[in-house]
């Protein structure tokens, strides 16, 4: 094995099924693309079909014998989680790999179909329900994983349990409740895995963040007039979204891998560079909070653990 962990270090995934949420744009369409490469029936779970088709050509122009199908799914909304999950197991009998990727960062204050502020709504809640409903599979399936992606800013993220959805705007900022999303992302992670210990289940749940990569997630950023001067300078500094892919990459089919790890670029304060395990902050390990946070999660979703 190289030094540095490429994609040329990616296993053979012939026979896996795996499914990656917000597949068409940027590190969701790079994960996509490498892991189809290696053999993979891979489902590109995406909220926009037409965007999602156009993503699937362009891939199989690249790799014409990738084993792409899409499905749809809108984070944004309990019933379009539930449904996808239904049609998923309709189809298939194991998931090897659910790779929680999708997001959104930084939008006015908004909410879900549900009524829940939408970043928590969309980058947390969704993926927690999305993951309950597919925990049978998962389970069932030989040394399954599930890889949360959280980002640096979960070192900004609190958790503020009396106002968590900014209810009504109240005290919202873009940055802090995209923070709280990143930092919610990480206590579901390491309780997801301390389940599975606990249960000696057959799974391990893993985290990864990109750094500063170039990609469609900054959208609502680049809406600013203050960023959007500022911008070339961040760009100079990001590294593309093939690079911002490699932790999630790394933490998804790397044998060495080990539950509970998080995975982020080796570079100046994780900014760029190849994915090595990496630390999250003394919060993201709060147990207290993570219990708590699940709990409210269940309530939220109607989303409960089957092995909790």
């Amino acid at each position: 094995m190289s030094e540095k962990w490429t994609t040329d270090n990616i296993p053979d995934l012939t026979g896996k099924v795996v499914i990656v949420t917000g597949a068409n744009v940027g590190l969701g369409y790079e994960t996509t693309k490498e892991i189809a490469r290696k053999g993979a029936t891979t489902i590109m779970a995406c909220r926009n079909m037409d965007k999602a088709e156009a993503a699937k050509t362009s891939l199989q122009q690249e790799i014409p014998d990738a084993p792409l199908h899409i499905m749809q799914l809108d984070l944004a909304s309990l019933q379009s989680v539930r449904d996808f999950a239904e049609a998923f197991q309709q189809g298939y009998e194991r998931l090897d790999l659910l790779i929680n990727n999708a997001g959104i960062m930084m939008p006015p204050y908004g909410t879900t179909v549900d009524g829940f502020e939408q970043q928590l709504g969309v980058n947390h809640l969704g993926h927690f329900a999305l993951t309950g409903l597919l925990l049978d599979l998962l389970l069932k399936t030989p040394v399954a994983r599930v890889v949360n992606v959280s980002s640096n800013a979960h070192k900004t993220g609190n958790i503020e349990f009396t106002n968590l959805m900014y209810e009504g705007g109240k005290g919202y900022s873009a940055g802090g409740a995209y923070g709280r999303s990143k930092l919610a992302n990480l206590l579901f992670t390491y309780e997801l895995q301390r389940l599975f210990e606990a249960h000696n289940a057959d799974v391990i749940a893993v985290a990864a963040h990109p750094g500063g990569s170039n990609s469609d997630l900054g959208r609502y950023m680049v809406e600013n007039p203050v960023v959007r001067f500022i911008m070339p300078v961040f760009q100079a500094i990001m590294q593309s979204a093939a690079m911002g892919a490699l932790p999630t990459l790394r933490a998804a089919v790397d044998h060495s891998v080990k539950g509970g790890e998080y995975y982020g670029p080796d570079g100046f304060i994780e900014l760029r560079g190849y994915p090595v395990i990496v630390k999250s902050t003394k919060a993201s390990h709060n147990r207290e909070d993570a219990k708590r946070l699940w709990q409210i999660s269940e309530e939220l979703t109607g989303v409960t653990y089957p092995v909790s």
